[in-house]
Parts: structure tokens; C-alpha cells; sequence
């Protein structure tokens, strides 16, 4: 039974946009058709292209321009009969059509603040239980469900050191994603420069970059300290380090952990709410309490100094990524939900 879906995207570019690529290549390996209404000009919108058909659109304040992305979406649904419409993230969710056969499903990455605009919404899917009640504390009263992430398939392939100035002996610590506030990039830097000798790769951009560089300087580690921007395959940069470290105070999943889990890495997390549920401290790596640096910073120290125990940890973190996060969970756990009747759950 051939599965056709329609995805509603208007996200930008990180980490949620390399999932949502990624996705969409396990459901064609699958053989999920499908067809994308996506934000104009992104950096991915050719790897989606490839897949299926691209209409591009965005929510505008010009009404006018809305009406018209509403009328494609009834078109769509009208002459290709999609069997589901997935929209990522509450901004997709208003351009779910009122009258449909085939059911609608908001997948969430994080917890939304409002159900304003989930009103044609048949089902909120979250990549982690919270997210599930926390809609639920909202007064959602539909039905809910989990549906994890997978780090990308693709083997880990180490970048060269030499490339960003870095020793080849060095004790390596990788942290990555976007440069605001709550995913705690400053946590890194600090932690780093109560270790002795390590350097520190920082994968992203973000509004707070130039901020992160004067607390480098600040620190005196900006020598051992390279910003490398945004890059398209996070694993490789992450695969040549020592050790990653995930500094969130916020972190719905935490795609790069499991990222470096893939690549091998042992690594250092906060207890924010995605690695909170899923690793186990002191099994698969060090957990420890959210802004404390001088525990992130011992965590570094334990990984440098044991080599056995962060062994353990990576293999321990190798077995638990096939257990919770492996591609065809998560694709068979999606074409499940497709292939509910939508009449059943409205």
C-alpha cells in the first residue's frame, strides 16, 4: 500500500531542518510519496526537491499572499490526495486545511506556549513524551503521540584537525548549535577553560556569537577556541573530537548528542528535558545539573582521564541509540499514525 504524505515546513536553518531532511530520505527509501510546502530558497530545499514535488510558501502579513498558499494547499489535497499532512511546528500547523480526508498531524520539537493554532490539528506528535503533556496542561484534548528522532545515516568521516588550527594531540571537546541563550554555548567556554590545555570546537551561528567570543577572550582561550559557523554534517566535525559536550539549559531532544553518539564520541550533557529522558548518567556519558560548570568541567576531566570508562560510555550510548532512535522505528511508527482513519480521531 503506497503512503502519500505532504509536509508544511517554514523553518529556516539548524538542527530540526537536517532532521527534517533527513526524514523525508527515510521515507522515500521506504517508499512514503511525498510532496513539500516549504519556506522559499533554504540551503536544503534541492535535497527535498529530489524527493518530490516543492511548493514554496510562507506565512505572510500580506493577506492576500496567504489566500493564495491556503488555495495551493486545497489544491494539493484536491488533486493529489495526500493520505496524511504533516506540519512541523505550530507556524505550519495554521495552514492545515479545515476539510480533509487525510488526517493532520503537528509535529512539535518543543513545547508550544498556546494551541492558537492548532485548531485543524487531528493529532500532536512530539519527539519526546513531555511534549505530550505539556500540550495535554494546555487543554489539548485530542489524541497525542511520541515519535523520537534518528541522527542522519550517514558514516562518520573525522574532518582534519589541521583544518581549524588545531593540534592533532590536543584534548578535543566539540560543542554545537544555535548561538542563543538556552542552549548554554557559554557553559562550554567556561567549562573548557577549567581544563587544562583542551580546545574547543563550536559548530553554529546565532545572535549571541559575538558575545561567546568576547567571553573567549575574556577567559583567555580564544587560541584554543574555533568558531567553524554553521556546517551541513555536524558528525564529521563532532567525530574528530575527544569529547562532546550538550551545555543546553533547554533542549527538547538534542539532535547532536545523538549525533555524537553515532560518531562514537563520549560526551557531557545537562539534565535538560530531551537528554534528561533518554541518557543515563554515568551508562552512556556524564549527566549532569544544568548550568553547573565546574560539573561539566569535572565530566570532561573524568572522560580524559579514564579512557576505559569512556569507552563504556560510547559503547553503552551505541546500543541504546539502536534501541530508542534506529530509522525504521521511527518510519513505521509515522506510516502508523498515516493510516489511522482521520473520522476516528475528530
Amino acid at each position: 500500500m503506497t503512503t502519500r504524505l505532504l509536509h508544511v515546513h517554514f523553518g529556516k536553518e539548524g538542527g530540526a531542518e537536517r532532521f527534517f531532511v533527513a526524514l523525508a530520505q527515510a521515507f522515500d527509501r521506504h517508499g512514503v510519496e511525498q510532496q513539500f510546502i516549504v519556506r522559499p530558497n533554504q540551503s536544503w530545499t534541492p535535497e527535498v526537491a529530489a524527493i518530490g514535488q516543492v511548493t514554496p510558501g510562507n506565512f505572510s502579513h500580506w493577506m492576500a499572499a496567504t489566500g493564495i498558499l491556503q488555495w495551493k494547499m486545497r489544491r494539493i489535497c484536491r488533486t493529489w490526495q495526500p493520505d496524511a499532512i504533516l506540519a512541523w511546528m505550530p507556524r505550519a500547523s495554521r495552514l492545515l486545511p479545515a476539510s480533509t480526508s487525510a488526517i493532520r498531524l503537528t509535529r512539535l520539537g518543543d513545547f508550544p506556549t498556546s494551541l492558537k493554532y492548532f485548531k485543524n490539528t487531528d493529532v500532536v506528535v512530539g519527539n519526546l513524551p513531555a511534549i505530550g503533556t505539556h500540550v495535554q496542561s494546555l487543554g489539548w484534548t485530542g489524541p497525542t503521540a511520541t515519535v523520537s528522532n534518528f541522527p542522519r545515516p550517514i558514516e562518520p568521516k573525522p574532518v582534519s584537525r589541521a583544518e581549524h588550527g588545531t593540534p592533532d594531540d590536543a584534548f578535543l571537546v566539540v560543542a554545537g548549535g544555535r548561538f542563543v541563550q538556552r542552549k548554554g554555548m557559554d557553559v562550554a567556554l567556561r567549562a573548557v577553560a577549567k581544563t587544562p590545555g583542551a580546545w574547543l570546537w563550536l559548530l553554529g551561528t546565532g545572535p549571541e556569537e559575538a558575545a561567546l567570543r568576547a567571553l573567549a577572550a575574556e577567559l583567555q582561550i580564544e587560541d584554543r577556541v574555533r568558531f567553524l559557523g554553521w556546517v551541513p554534517e555536524a558528525i564529521h566535525c563532532i567525530a574528530a573530537g575527544d569529547a562532546f559536550v550538550m551545555p543546553s539549559r533547554h533542549e527538547p531532544l538534542g539532535n547532536m548528542l545523538l549525533e555524537a553518539w553515532r560518531a562514537g564520541v563520549p560526551s557531557v550533557s545537562t539534565r535538560s528535558e530531551g537528554p534528561d529522558w533518554y541518557m543515563r548518567g554515568g551508562v552512556d556519558g556524564v549527566l549532569t545539573e544544568i548550568d553547573d560548570v565546574d560539573a561539566v568541567a569535572a565530566g570532561l576531566a573524568h572522560i580524559r582521564a579514564e579512557p576505559d570508562a569512556a569507552a563504556k560510555y560510547t559503547a553503552n550510548a551505541s546500543a541504546r541509540l539502536d534501541e530508542m532512535f534506529s530509522e525504521k522505528a521511527v518510519v513505521d511508527a509515522y506510516v502508523k499514525l498515516f493510516h489511522q482513519n482521520a473520522a476516528d480521531v475528530r
